[in-house]
């Protein structure tokens, strides 16, 4: 069995949870409190970040998009990266708008300032930030809506590791609460695609103390 040290809100660890259950890969977590520098996960992860998975022999591999890459070879079906070389350039560059472009504009400004200050007594949240993730989240769930116009998925025809990148990143800021799915029906009807597959519902099911999410958060119909 695999072994996945993670954080319950962070995107990049949501993104391989939901892989390993596109593989069918059984697996259990480990919740890695990464700010406290905890010598025995230095050695696994010399970052200091999650997530990072274990594999059954031992061998360790650090870095959401590293895993991403790695399971996908090691474990091709169903592949999640792309049948051609365009399907897997367009997949990647998707991948990365959420996890570069979304993470700066949006997860980053939200995740910091409402929850990460918060448990770690790092002061008040910066309400610019926070202003700033709001009013930044319309344009990229404009960008999902006009990709579902023309396609069944994000990346093409196929359910791909772009979906699970954006809903990774989704699902932390919809637990927030800071979704404004009403404004967006195009991108809520594709996030309701994605809540629907069983590789979600670990993720649906996560309560974090002192954090509860919004009654819609593990309603598949919203």
């Amino acid at each position: 069995m695999h072994t996945l040290y993670h954080l319950p809100l962070d995107p990049a660890c949501r993104k391989i949870r939901v892989l390993l259950g596109e593989k069918r890969l059984e697996h259990t977590l480990k919740t890695e409190q990464v700010w406290n520098r905890r010598e025995g996960f230095l050695k696994l992860s010399p970052a200091g970040e999650v997530p990072v998975l274990i594999e059954e022999d031992g061998t360790s591999i650090a870095g959401g998009g590293t895993i991403a890459e790695y399971l996908d070879e090691a474990y091709p079906n169903p592949p999640v990266i792309g049948a051609t070389p365009l399907d897997r350039a367009e997949t990647r560059r998707l991948g990365e708008w959420f996890d570069v472009k979304f993470a700066r504009e949006v997860s980053v400004k939200l995740i910091e300032e409402k929850i990460t200050k918060r448990f770690l007594g790092r002061g008040e949240p910066n309400a610019s930030a926070i202003r700033a993730g709001h009013a930044n989240i319309h344009y990229h769930l404009d960008y999902i809506a006009w990709l579902c116009d023309r396609r069944r998925w994000l990346a093409g025809e196929a359910f791909s590791l772009a979906d699970i990148a954006a809903a990774a990143h989704l699902s932390v800021i919809d637990y927030l609460g800071d979704v404004p799915w009403d404004d967006h029906p195009g991108a809520k009807d594709w996030y309701a695609r994605v809540k629907s597959r069983p590789s979600m519902r670990p993720i649906l099911a996560d309560q974090v103390p002192g954090a509860t999410p919004p009654r819609h958060y593990a309603d598949l119909d919203f």
